[in-house]
């Protein structure tokens, strides 16, 4: 029905107020509507708070409006478990909406079809599948680490039109300009980690901290640092959770750090190398979403190489800078048909610059398969 592409945007609308601020748990909005008037909608609150489901019913409630016989639209399906929080499918069948619409069914195994079985079990109609991709692309990295075992990774690149990141000297400050910057730092907002290399932070001695819009959380930032080589006076070791993933045993240093909130987690060594996947697949288990990287040219080359970038966000410049560092340090292919393709998801206009979106479409396919999602442009 026409009406429910619509009132399921409204709750993907609402899903994106969450968007800094659930993690671990998924990005959640809901509408609840009867003759076409709102009469309640809300979004899932940090984690340990209220769900979309109930901010809705209580909006309602409060405004003292009868929620029997309505609709309710869902961005994803209602939990059925006792968590942090009770379950909703239960609060939901206590409000006897007519009907229940949900864009996309919850990976969780504690969830994945109880709380539409639940539902329709008491009599509750339930319709699945409205606007289902664009509610998965609300949430990959929940559902990612519900179904790979393994975050959902951005690596952003701000580059040259020429494809440099930097002068050979290393000098990159700033190749484009304030507002790409600012965009950049939503990306971050959104994600649970931010991570770089051992190289970026020497080169650079970044922050890697959300500073040019207001979020109510700051994500966990990561180093890489193979040979555990990183300066005790590095400005990201400002007393801020970090974590470091290296391959060196040292135990002092590590003692040191801890004492100024550094975790260092020594992972299994590939090719003189942090093994990227070993990391991803720690930081699942410790329930990181999305995981957005910010590095040097060889990390973001290894990045590439071990088939871990789902996404990719690259800030263009206007400007040529001829021999100098490329985005990626990576070999090339022996034929074009071997070259790592991507689709381009998303242009936009950053003040001068360019943003470019895009993503790997196995990687998505893939996703979109294992969550029962048909992606657009399917013949499925």
């Amino acid at each position: 029905m026409q009406s429910d592409r619509y009132w399921m945007g409204q709750a993907l609308a609402m899903a994106q107020t969450a968007l800094y601020s659930t993690a671990p748990n998924p990005r959640v909005g809901c509408i609840i509507v009867r003759n076409g008037q709102v009469l309640g909608s809300g979004a899932t609150q940090p984690a340990g708070q209220a769900h979309a489901e109930v901010m809705a019913i209580e909006q309602a409630r409060r405004a003292h409006r009868q929620l029997r016989g309505a609709t309710v639209y869902l961005t994803l399906e209602p939990c059925s478990h006792q968590g942090r929080t009770p379950p909703c499918m239960e609060a939901l069948i206590r409000a006897r909406p007519a009907r229940v619409v949900v864009a996309m069914l919850d990976p969780n195994p504690r969830v994945k079809g109880q709380g539409v079985a639940g539902l329709r079990a008491a009599g509750i109609e339930v319709s699945v599948g409205i606007a289902a991709e664009e509610a998965l692309a609300l949430n990959p990295g929940f559902v990612s680490r519900m179904l790979r075992r393994r975050p959902w990774v951005w690596l952003k690149l701000a580059s040259s039109l020429d494809g440099r990141i930097a002068l050979p000297n290393g000098e990159s400050r700033w190749i484009t300009g304030q507002a790409a910057r600012a965009d950049g730092h939503h990306w971050r907002a959104r994600s649970c980690v931010v991570l770089t290399g051992a190289g970026t932070v020497v080169a650079d001695d970044p922050q890697l901290n959300v500073r040019h819009i207001a979020t109510p959380r700051q994500p966990i930032r990561a180093i890489v640092d193979t040979r555990f080589e990183i300066s005790e006076q590095a400005r990201m070791l400002d007393g801020g959770p970090v974590w470091l993933f290296t391959c060196h045993d040292g135990r002092d240093k590590a003692r040191r750090l801890a004492g100024r909130n550094v975790e260092v987690i020594t992972v299994p060594e590939i090719d003189g190398r942090v093994d990227l996947q070993a990391m991803l697949e720690w930081m699942a288990e410790r329930e990181i979403n999305e995981v957005h990287v910010e590095a040097g040219s060889r990390l973001s080359g290894a990045f590439l190489q071990a088939g871990c970038v789902d996404e990719l966000l690259v800030y263009m410049a206007p400007c040529l800078l001829g021999e100098g560092i490329p985005m990626a340090g990576m070999p090339a292919p022996e034929t074009l048909d071997q070259a790592q393709r991507f689709r381009l998801m998303d242009l936009q206009r950053m003040g001068e610059d360019v943003r470019l979106r895009l993503r790997e479409p196995q990687h998505w396919q893939s996703l979109c398969r294992e969550a029962g999602v048909i992606p657009a442009g399917s013949t499925v």
